[in-house]
């Protein structure tokens, strides 16, 4: 951090010759770094940098640093600077927040059909592990796992969740429940999911290939009520996580 901030101490007459939105950039930056240091009670130096960039920006002092208002300041930066608000852009959370869980991974099977979004597969592993739900297994030809985007939206996760490259379907536990919309599909909200199996989730564009679905020993849907008939593939994961983890907790025989 003292490196960082020993390349970003701006004199005013330096610091005004940059863009505004160059300005409100290294603001932010150091924003965030006095935000990830409140717990150390030793540590004013981003807050004292930080401090002198408002002043040459000409906003109010921040009297009472919280989480809250460091991140009300945080996003007034990142709009002044043109920067659109997307998961790598938010601020971590204060990992007091965090725990080393003990709680075991389900003995559930998670196969991703050519998910091609980053931020997709970074959503899906940071509900497998917040949930605990299972290990996932992905073709060799989708997103790569080790992308800045996947890491971002995965946000410290993916080290967690244990993944395979596969696309041997023979390898996931049985039965095969794929999670599609079509005839003759069951409504996750009629479905008992049993002890052991794998959920299969499909392309953002087609959904589950043709061949998955043959496969599949039974296909669920999720309930849609408005004009859009789909919903994004890492929204429709946490929901059908979220009623597997509703369903273990009401049936002690899960």
């Amino acid at each position: 951090m003292r490196l960082f901030l020993m390349t970003h101490a701006f004199s005013q007459e330096k610091f005004l010759t940059l863009s505004l939105q160059r300005r409100h950039k290294y603001a932010a930056d150091l924003l965030k770094m006095w935000y990830e240091s409140l717990e150390d009670k030793n540590s004013s130096y981003a807050q004292d940098h930080y401090e002198r960039l408002a002043a040459y920006l000409k906003l109010p002092k921040i009297l009472q640093p919280s989480k809250e208002t460091l991140s009300q300041r945080y996003h007034h930066h990142l709009h002044c600077a043109g920067l659109s608000v997307k998961e790598h852009h938010l601020l971590p959370t204060i990992q007091r927040h965090d725990s080393c869980s003990t709680s075991p991974f389900l003995p559930i099977d998670i196969y991703l059909d050519h998910i091609r979004s980053a931020h997709n597969v970074g959503s899906i592993l940071r509900t497998t592990e917040a949930l605990r739900l299972g290990q996932i297994f992905i073709p060799p030809t989708m997103a790569n796992l080790s992308s800045k985007k996947m890491q971002d939206t995965a946000m410290g996760t993916k080290d967690l969740v244990q993944c395979h490259i596969t696309e041997d379907l023979s390898m996931l536990k049985k039965p095969l429940i794929a999670i599609e919309t079509c005839p003759h599909s069951t409504s996750l909200y009629s479905y008992t999911f049993p002890k052991s199996f794998s959920l299969l989730f499909g392309n953002e564009e087609y959904g589950l290939s043709h061949e998955i679905l043959q496969k599949a020993d039974r296909i669920v849907h999720v309930p849609m009520h408005g004009y859009k008939n789909s919903l994004n593939v890492a929204c429709c994961f946490a929901l059908v996580a979220g009623e597997i983890r509703r369903q273990l907790a009401i049936f002690t025989s899960f």
